[in-house]
């Protein structure tokens, strides 16, 4: 259970999620255990038969595959609402993790991210990708919002941010797919953060164009199109190259997604929607961490 192909994780990496996640898990289990009265000592009675361990190993493979959660249960030889309560408990705590970008620095917020990239000088790159998930039930006044422009099918978004090596930096919290980049863009403050922080570039699709004037050009994107018709032809192939330049510059962010959707939480979620931000957040506080420790290992080597 612990390997590789499993897990998407060395085991280096998950002895130090145990050491981590733990210690939290146990916290939160021994208060939830003291917050109410009881007629018997706290340690008192029946034991987990599923232990920590075994839980985030359920977790990971669980978002990893897409495992469901009567397959975990048959595997780990309990029923499946104790797989389904273990999964409920420590999600959360890999989403609040936040994203490694060295061994002792997270970044948890969009204002942590740019300032860590405005400090260090690089370069971020963001995108937005979709999720599909299942259509809210007939009758619901949402039931349209999660319908993509796009796609055309029910889905929620999120806004990845990579650096120019395509580590993951920061996943956003999910919205409904009918919202445009550009608006969840700035429902997240960017604008604001970028307009008042460290001077920083920032490279875009064509789904964030208007940004750059609202940013002083810290956000950098695909360049317009002045001509729609009957266009000269130098211009269309200097248009060309600018096009394939800008997109050759931030296709790295596309890598990012793409090793978050190996993910197979990600690619299809048939649960409930309520999940999805700290399913989002917490694979890719997972991806970076593990990106981060192949980094160090070929530094050290």
């Amino acid at each position: 259970m612990a390997e590789y192909r499993v897990t998407g994780l060395s085991p280096e990496v998950i002895g130090e999620l145990i050491a981590e996640v733990g210690p939290l898990w146990h916290e939160r289990h021994q208060a939830r255990l003291t917050a109410r009265r009881r007629q018997r000592a706290v340690g008192a009675g029946a034991k987990h038969k599923l232990v920590f361990v075994d839980r985030l190993l359920a977790t990971l493979v669980n978002l990893r595959h897409g495992t469901t959660h009567d397959v975990l249960a048959c595997w780990f030889g309990v029923d499946r609402s104790t797989i389904t309560r273990a999964i409920g408990e420590v999600r959360p705590l890999l989403a609040q993790r936040g994203c490694t970008v060295a061994p002792a620095v997270r970044l948890r917020t969009l204002a942590e991210v740019i300032e860590h990239l405005g400090t260090g000088g690089q370069t971020g790159i963001i995108d937005g990708t979709e999720i599909r998930v299942r259509r809210p039930a007939a009758g619901r006044k949402d039931r349209d919002t999660f319908i993509s422009g796009k796609t055309k099918q029910n889905a929620v978004k999120t806004m990845v941010v990579t650096d120019v090596e395509g580590r993951v930096l920061f996943c956003s919290p999910v919205r409904p797919g009918s919202c445009a980049d550009i608006t969840q863009a700035r429902q997240l403050g960017l604008a604001q953060l970028l307009a008042d922080g460290p001077f920083l570039e920032i490279l875009a699709d064509a789904g964030y164009q208007g940004m750059g004037a609202q940013t002083g050009g810290r956000v950098v994107t695909p360049p317009h199109r002045k001509f729609k018709k009957n266009a000269p032809s130098w211009y269309e192939e200097r248009h060309e190259q600018q096009r394939k330049a800008h997109s050759s510059r931030r296709i790295r962010v596309e890598h990012g997604i793409a090793h978050l959707k190996n993910w197979r939480a990600l690619a299809r979620h048939l649960g409930r929607r309520e999940h999805m931000s700290d399913i989002v957040q917490a694979v890719a506080g997972l991806l970076s961490h593990q990106q981060t420790a192949v980094l160090a290992r070929g530094h050290r080597a």
